[in-house]
């Protein structure tokens, strides 16, 4: 045989030689979770090892990640049932807990780059990422509340504004009212393909901001297409995107390679809060190895493509040396 693919995985240093993909610190971005008062931290039951922060807990969390080199933070709020409303006008108003956060952020660790999420669902009675008229979710009435928020998010010093609504034209509304608000310089990081996925579900507890009628079909992708994809990150491109994220992760390697292999723009993938509490509850009973398999999901999302992962792992893997 001329040919021994195997002398080239004979030991550590030649395997690290030849090796293909790699992930650092640079490649990730932490959600974080926020909720009112002080000194709380509260762990999200389905997602061991994540809490819901205060704002002074807050930013003791994201000092003690900047020593690690982990360096972007993705904001999520949980927001009081009795701030909600249909137009979800606590998302915009000048001391909501989320802007306050974000301020508070930008004012400690100027060097910290923020990523901000646009949607209605946190703050929605509806629970729905848009406005609710006899059940039906209305796309154009929405995109002037994304607005708002996106601006409100730019004003208090947010570095990337990710619109995760799913709905149609709502890159390009933001874009123009972010360059009519002189803030051309803060990038739009689109939720280009977010399905109508079943890995959701510790997410929405952690925000309590599941639906409170019907699913999200009407707006999020059909898991079962991949081409609509491109239909949506053509749009998302022409719009003024500067990445296109892939939502879920696992269950959509392929559409994270698709993009990639179609665009010139960064692909962004989120290891959402299902497949994190998969693999956590599979370590916990010791069926898997967390090192390897935390490290071997975060390749697989790597290697299909996306340059961005935003994971719930991106601590525990810099803490823990597992890179």
């Amino acid at each position: 045989m001329l040919q021994r693919p195997r002398r080239n995985r004979k030991s550590e240093v030649i395997r690290q030689m030849v090796q293909e993909t790699h992930i650092s610190a640079a490649n990730l971005i932490f959600p974080l979770f926020i909720v009112e008062g002080n000194n709380q931290k509260v762990e999200v039951a389905s997602m061991p090892g994540m809490y819901r922060y205060s704002i002074d807990n807050l930013l003791r969390e994201i000092e003690s990640c900047l020593k690690l080199g982990l360096y972007s933070f993705d904001l999520f709020p949980n927001v009081g049932e009795e701030l909600k409303d249909k137009y979800a006008t606590e998302s915009y108003r000048d001391e909501t807990l989320y802007l306050r956060a974000i301020r508070e952020v930008r004012k400690n660790f100027p060097e910290a780059c923020i990523v901000t999420d646009v949607a209605m669902d946190p703050y929605s009675i509806d629970g729905h990422d848009g406005i609710v008229e006899d059940g039906v979710i209305l796309n154009d009435e929405t995109l002037e509340v994304l607005g708002k928020m996106a601006l409100a998010h730019a004003q208090s010093g947010a570095d990337i504004i990710a619109p995760s609504d799913m709905m149609d034209g709502r890159v390009g509304y933001i874009r123009n009212v972010l360059d009519d608000n002189g803030f051309k310089n803060v990038s739009i990081m689109s939720y280009t393909a977010k399905y109508a996925s079943a890995f959701y579900g510790p997410f929405r507890d952690a925000l309590n901001s599941a639906p409170k009628f019907g699913d999200k079909k009407t707006y999020q992708m059909n898991p079962a297409n991949q081409q609509e994809a491109l239909i949506e990150s053509r749009l998302d491109e022409t719009e003024g995107a500067d990445f296109l994220m892939v939502k879920p992760a696992l269950a959509y390697l392929d559409v994270i390679k698709l993009l990639k292999d179609n665009t010139q723009l960064p692909v962004a993938a989120y290891n959402v809060s299902g497949e994190y509490a998969m693999l956590k509850a599979a370590v916990r009973n010791g069926w898997l190895n967390e090192q390897r398999a935390v490290t071997e999901v975060l390749m697989g999302i790597r290697r299909a493509g996306a340059t961005a992962i935003l994971t719930y792992h991106a601590k525990e893997v810099l803490e823990n040396k597992w890179l």
